[in-house]
């Protein structure tokens, strides 16, 4: 992660992120949301999506906020092979492109189910408790919406991620009141202090918010 002073990179961070090279189809896909003036999870965070899909076995997984399919790529090869990844994004030309993207990593289409439209209006529509991951990368200052509908989506045992906690660093810069900083300290606050969750903050990339929900109704 960059000093945000200085602008360096911190050699140790640049270590971690390139500990997992990814393939053609992922600098592909990074090339064409470059292309489109999107930025995707970075490889350290996609290495993290695989293992947490990975963990819980996952089978069915919501991401709001698909991009070129960077993030959902990544999901796909932890998910399990009949595993279904749900994605949305308000704009059909990053769908388009990120099922381009799926295709060339080898995952048959009918493991992604793409829908274009504003998640907050989506969401609702998704079955309660049937979902083994949510992930979002999508706008910060929709968060805790984002949030609500996550934890009503999750079975019990499931796991919610946010990505872009740091805001840059700016999180981190009490003096830092944007829009986005602010929903960002927000967010990981109720994250935190809700007794539904077991949670942890992570620098990966610009910041991962991980959650875990509980797999019984806290007592009292």
């Amino acid at each position: 992660m960059p000093d945000t002073a200085t602008g360096a990179v911190d050699p140790a961070s640049a270590y971690t992120e390139g500990f997992l090279l990814e393939d053609p189809p992922l600098r592909a896909a990074r090339a064409r949301a470059e292309e489109v003036g999107i930025f995707p999870v970075s490889p350290g965070v996609g290495s993290i999506l695989r293992f947490l899909a990975a963990c819980v076995a996952a089978r069915t997984v919501v991401e709001i906020g698909t991009g070129t399919g960077v993030s959902g790529t990544w999901l796909l090869r932890g998910m399990r092979p009949d595993g279904t990844l749900t994605t949305i994004d308000v704009e059909a030309e990053h769908l388009r492109l990120a099922r381009r993207t799926y295709a060339d990593a080898g995952m048959a289409s009918n493991r992604s189910r793409l829908i274009t439209g504003r998640a907050l209006d989506v969401l609702p529509r998704l079955t309660d408790g049937a979902y083994d991951l949510v992930f979002c990368d999508a706008d910060r200052r929709e968060a805790s919406d984002y949030l609500s509908q996550a934890l009503r989506l999750l079975r019990p045992g499931g796991i919610v991620v946010f990505a872009g906690m740091l805001a840059g660093g700016r999180v981190a810069d009490l003096e830092a009141r944007d829009s986005e900083a602010i929903a960002a300290r927000e967010l990981a606050t109720a994250v935190r202090d809700d007794v539904r969750l077991t949670p942890m903050l992570l620098t990966a990339g610009d910041g991962l918010v991980v959650a875990v929900v509980a797999k019984s109704s806290p007592v009292g």
